[in-house]
């Protein structure tokens, strides 16, 4: 009986074999992958400094990494390397102006998430260069705050880890054939308060209000698409 069964065992294992090559292949050659390096600026909205936002005051960077699931959505792995600041002086209003404190401190930051074309984007097609998008991350991210403070008021600092909600849009366009280049602005907002090494357990602090922090990222970005099947990029 197991002679009897021993060719059809066969057929079946080439068949599993073939649909797996397949598979594989198939994942291979549909891969749009991107690479990227973003230059901009950063903006902290919280308890010191000015309270306007897109209005970059720190110069910031990141690189990207994307994976086009298709011409309308894309996923997306970023570190950001964001220094922020902030100086009542700047201010728009008299009583933190009057007040004259300033911070400065350093956000890294690992997100992922969805990028969302409005068009189709293909660098191949002449009427499919250029998109505005959409993009949904969750990020966590590492930053210097105040561990505790010394019965003689000094600041003991320490690092804390946290996570942040970003959202964001954007515009890019082919610059010139596996090129592309974006403009990006994300908005990002933290369950932290203190960013600025300020919040309510701060002593003798004088603030005006309890809200959690935010910063903001905008910049341009360089692009690099590689892995494109030749059916879709016509070679590009």
């Amino acid at each position: 009986m197991k002679l009897l069964y021993l060719p059809a065992v066969k057929r079946m294992k080439k068949k599993l074999l073939f649909f797996a090559f397949a598979s594989i292949t198939l994942t291979f050659y549909t891969q749009v992958n991107e690479v990227g390096l973003t230059f901009g600026g950063t903006k902290f909205v919280g308890d010191i400094g000015n309270e306007t936002y897109f209005l970059p005051n720190k110069t910031a960077g990141a690189i990207f990494y994307k994976y086009n699931y298709n011409p309308r959505i894309a996923l997306k792995a970023t570190y950001s390397f964001l220094p922020i600041a902030g100086n009542d002086l700047d201010a728009n209003n008299t009583f933190r102006q009057q007040r004259e404190i300033s911070f400065t401190n350093t956000i890294h930051e690992f997100a992922a998430g969805i990028e969302f074309n409005f068009y189709e984007f293909d660098l191949s097609s002449e009427g499919k260069t250029a998109t505005p998008y959409l993009l949904l991350e969750l990020a966590a991210f590492s930053y210097t705050n105040v561990a505790s403070y010394s019965s003689t008021g000094e600041i003991n600092y320490g690092k804390e880890t946290s996570y942040a909600i970003p959202f964001g849009i954007g515009y890019k366009s082919k610059l010139y054939g596996t090129l592309a280049i974006a403009f990006e602005a994300k908005f990002r907002y933290t369950f932290k308060d203190d960013l600025d090494f300020t919040s309510i357990k701060t002593p003798n602090a004088n603030l005006e209000g309890t809200g959690n922090d935010w910063y903001f990222f905008s910049g341009i970005s360089l692009i690099y698409t590689f892995g494109r099947p030749s059916c879709y990029t016509k070679g590009l």
